[in-house]
């Protein structure tokens, strides 16, 4: 069976992880859990090191030595999924918006596939139950668009944080080394693995998969502030950049 690693990463997440559900996620056959503490300020870390105690095995507690911001941790713990040969890398947030049946959901389907990326997607649509805020919807939309203009391919949504990643040498090439993003790695990793990276040849669009999330609930206590917003657009800059230079060389 193929092994899927998938990431969680958690800053001053001691009141807000669900054991339960990280638990019942280490349950589902082929799948090993990375738990990787971002330099929290709480008890965190001996949170997911006790969880993991109770995994048999099937969870990995990592920490970073000071907060990196969440691409880093999800970087750090993806490429330790790498080196442990899985088969799959992904990542889901720690406030569970994305559920576990939706991210095996998405697993399964990355499995009896052929893309190299699958990437879960809110689209409130009838038969979904999507609670999103209306302001962050619509600057989700807003910033998703600027984000496909930018990566010339038209994803509907960048920012989901749910994505799983078939380990090739230019998956592996784009987590070695660190996010120049804090706020917008998703579109970061998307760029390294469409315009090539490390001197690896980027992945046809055609390889990549949206699929619409059947639920997806919009947690109170998200990291990400409006006032953060002011330097997303700085990022975006420096992500079109990059890939500018990298397609013009390759």
């Amino acid at each position: 069976m193929p092994l899927c690693a998938l990431v969680i990463p958690c800053y001053n997440e001691e009141r807000r992880l669900d054991v339960g559900e990280v638990l019942r996620l280490c349950s589902s056959p082929g799948v090993r859990v990375y738990l990787v503490d971002d330099g929290s300020r709480d008890r965190t870390r001996a949170l997911i090191e006790s969880v993991a105690a109770q995994s048999s095995g099937r969870a990995v507690a990592l920490a970073l030595s000071k907060n990196g911001g969440k691409g880093e941790a999800v970087r750090f713990g993806m490429r330790d999924g790498v080196e442990a040969g899985a088969d799959f890398c992904g990542y889901l947030d720690a406030d569970f918006a994305t559920s576990v049946d939706e991210i095996l959901r998405l697993k399964q389907l990355a499995e009896a596939g052929t893309a190299d990326v699958v990437m879960g997607s809110r689209i409130s649509m009838a038969g979904t139950a999507i609670r999103r805020k209306a302001t962050r919807h619509y600057l989700g939309r807003v910033f998703s668009t600027a984000a496909s203009t930018v990566l010339r391919a038209p994803f509907y949504d960048t920012q989901c944080g749910a994505k799983l990643f078939r380990n090739t040498p230019i998956f592996r090439a784009s987590i070695e080394q660190p996010f120049r993003s804090r706020w917008i790695f998703d579109v970061e990793i998307l760029a390294r693995l469409l315009g090539g990276f490390g001197g690896v040849q980027g992945v046809a669009f055609s390889k990549f998969r949206e699929v619409p999330l059947n639920a997806w609930v919009d947690v109170v206590g998200s990291r990400v502030r409006m006032r953060e917003l002011t330097t997303v657009g700085q990022e975006l800059l420096r992500i079109a950049w990059d890939l500018h230079c990298r397609r013009r060389n390759m």
